[in-house]
């Protein structure tokens, strides 16, 4: 028997549908809300909307948690914009940039101290619903490919221009997302990854069946050669690469998100066929050729944490990699970079190689034959770095990007001859002053004796001399815990601000993710995906029992596969949060592979078709969790029409199925947006979608700054 809400939400009538699967009695009473162009279903969106906008209007309009407030200190935040690490081309560089108050980063190539942008997406859309999704020049630096999508579906477009003028001189080709661009020399080609056409597939498969083609510049995309893919798994993403002489091409093949990957190569110089370099194992490589003509291969090959071989690509095959730097018992060896004579000698005289130790980045220099340690590279603090960019033609300088909690990503300049740091490039904007905030990392041990990692970040003036709470706060608890994912120290405008008004931002470093390696993700996939949640509620008790916060101010927070994570701890620790912020979550753990990309994440979850697969997504899927007469915490789905990853459908159903059986008075609310998916979004809407989310935590916790 259903409770009687003490709240009225709007009328969603039930199904009495319980169907057998695999001997599993399985309801699903909401399933009519899984088409979104039903009138019904619209019916139920629109009063969702009207139930939402009326409880966002009883939230405080004074004070730094006033809307106008949050939105001009998000805009303060975020005003010092964005830069990333160059891509050389001779004299060239190109590189996203992002001034404080534009909509979206753009594409700029610059000269000596000439620049020049050459892709806008606002001014391809003054909508500003055009995102930029990839951007690759040619290997001598006269042409940009670019993709480009719209209104959030993330279905790339694929243009190319000429950097000296800037017009367009081929494109549009589209079912291209995902795609690599690898340029031959000369710029007249290039390979790159394109779906079939969906008159060649069935209807649930127009999602897939990529393969690997070559285009010629200028002629029309139907003439492109198909090169390969042809047979392999439909839900096959590709990779693609050619080494910087044109002599050889690789591929890589995943079938959907699998923490496994197949990589062939071929000479293109003889049109030999693709020979295997690593096919059929159980483990993750990226192969490259570098400047001395050597094939590199970082692998997690028998070393969880990685490792890093080198063969010769006549002879690629694994029995011929020799291991050049050997699994770390602690870090998990994230990128590798060479440094030489220049264009003139290839021949490496130095190995830098990026750590992630428990998060935190290290950069240590090696010989580059031995792989023999030499010392460390000098980073700005205890952060995070992402890329080692070279120059294609050589030399001795490294270029990376570094952020830590409060220090906005920036780009450094390693110099090999000197072994220096310096600053080589900082986001166009003015930086926010920021209140003195302390960001520690604590150890929890889950349920089952394991150790997991958090980075707790407080204002400093509300802990003692030891870094502990003088008292507990609102707290905002966020994880992730999938995909072999790593939550690594970073800048956040979100966390900053709700640490200035005085509450405490915790990042929980989750099994399932990247952080300790492959075998750590693995511990968290699968039959074994409930562990990712132990982790997460064993993270918030810690932080209630040492005195940070109360579950009268604990909310926790996740995005997509996140999402799943908050559903899951809505519906089986009720009682250990105040208030949920569940966004493009994956919810309906029985239906989830029908959807979207869902039949990509098998892999990860678990195949609902599988008799034994169904029993461990049935164990913890929050949509069947619900219990009649619990008393659920103050939950805001966040959902956005646009979304191609994971289908509102999950945030509607489990949105029903909360309204109908809380027994008590915390509002269960949908905020929908339209003109937006899962990933890229303009500045002004990812602020006002914060801004809603933090005064949804701030009310439901009692933070009042």
């Amino acid at each position: 028997m259903t409770a009687t809400p003490l709240r009225t939400y709007p009328p969603a009538h039930r199904l009495d549908l319980v169907e057998d699967l695999h001997g599993h009695a399985v309801a699903d009473p909401y399933r009519w809300l899984e088409d979104a162009a039903a009138a019904d279903t619209e019916a139920w969106s629109s009063a969702q909307d009207d139930l939402y906008a009326a409880h966002r209007a009883t939230y405080r309009t004074d004070g730094t948690l006033g809307a106008e407030s949050l939105t001009a200190r998000l805009g303060e935040l975020l005003g010092a914009g964005f830069v990333g690490t160059p891509a050389w081309r001779g004299d060239r560089r190109f590189f996203s940039r992002r001034s404080g108050d534009q909509e979206h980063a753009v594409v700029v190539v610059a000269e000596g101290d000439d620049e020049r942008v050459l892709v806008d997406p606002v001014a391809l859309d003054p909508a500003g619903t055009t995102t930029l999704d990839a951007w690759q020049p040619s290997k001598e630096g006269h042409l940009l490919a670019y993709q480009v999508s719209t209104g959030g579906t993330e279905e790339s477009v694929l243009h190319v221009l000429d950097v000296a003028t800037g017009e367009l001189v081929d494109g549009p080709i589209d079912r291209a997302r995902y795609s690599p661009v690898a340029w031959l020399p000369g710029g007249e080609a290039f390979y790159y990854v394109r779906r079939l056409p969906p008159e060649q597939l069935p209807d649930d498969e127009h999602q897939y069946h990529r393969r690997v083609w070559l285009h010629r510049v200028g002629t029309a995309p139907e003439t492109d050669v198909e090169v390969f893919g042809d047979g392999l798994d439909h839900t096959n993403y590709y990779g693609a690469s050619v080494s910087r002489d044109g002599r050889w091409l690789i591929v890589s093949a995943s079938a959907g998100t699998a923490p496994r990957t197949d990589v062939w190569i071929a000479d293109l110089s003889t049109g030999g066929p693709f020979v295997e370099v690593a096919v059929g194992i159980d483990a993750e490589t990226g192969a490259w050729i570098g400047r001395d003509g050597r094939l590199w291969v970082h692998t997690n090959l028998d070393a969880p944490r990685g490792r890093l071989a080198v063969a010769d690509p006549v002879e690629p095959g694994v029995e011929h990699w020799r291991t050049v730097l050997a699994e770390h018992p602690e870090a998990v060896l994230e990128d590798v970079a060479f440094t030489d004579g220049g264009p003139d000698d290839p021949t490496p005289t130095l190995l830098l190689a990026s750590w992630r130790r428990h998060t935190v980045s290290e950069v240590t220099t090696h010989d580059p034959c031995s792989g023999a340690a030499l010392g460390a590279v000098s980073l700005p603090g205890l952060g995070s770095i992402s890329g080692l960019v070279t120059r294609p033609d050589g030399g001795s300088d490294v270029w990376f990007s570094y952020t830590d909690h409060t220090s906005v990503p920036a780009v450094h300049r390693f110099d090999a001859t000197t072994g220096a740091v310096t600053l080589w490039a900082s986001p166009p904007g003015a930086l926010a002053d920021l209140p003195p905030v302390v960001a520690r990392q604590v150890e929890v041990t889950s349920p089952d004796g394991t150790t997991v990692r958090a980075f707790v970040v407080a204002r400093a003036d509300l802990l003692d001399a030891a870094g502990n709470p003088k008292a507990p706060a609102p707290t905002i608890l966020y994880g992730y815990g999938g995909f072999q994912i790593s939550l690594d120290p970073g800048y956040s405008a979100t966390t900053l601000a709700w640490v200035e008004a005085g509450g405490v931002y915790v990042v929980a470093n989750l099994r399932g993710g990247g952080e300790e390696g492959e075998e750590w993700h693995r511990d968290g996939m699968r039959a074994h995906k409930q562990n990712v949640f132990d982790d997460f509620h064993a993270v918030g008790d810690w932080l209630v029992a040492h005195g940070w916060t109360t579950p009268g101010q604990l909310a926790c927070w996740g995005g997509s596969n996140g999402g799943l994570l908050v559903g899951a701890a809505l519906t089986q620790r009720p009682d250990l949060f105040a208030a949920v912020v569940c966004s493009a979550p994956l919810l309906d753990m029985v239906r989830y592979q029908r959807f979207g990309l869902g039949v990509t994440w098998t892999e990860e979850y678990g195949d609902a078709d599988d008799p034994t697969e169904l029993g461990w997504l049935l164990g913890y899927s929050p949509y069947h969790r619900v219990v009649d007469g619990t008393a659920y915490p103050s939950t805001l789905f966040t959902v956005f029409e646009g979304d191609t990853r994971v289908d509102p459908l999950h945030a509607r159903k489990l949105a029903a199925a909360v309204q109908a059986a809380t027994s008590g008075a915390a509002p269960i609310l949908v905020r929908r947006e339209t003109g937006v998916g899962h990933g890229g979004r303009s500045l002004s809407r990812s602020i006002a979608l914060t801004v809603e989310q933090l005064q949804f935590v701030a009310d439901a916790t009692g933070l009042s700054a």
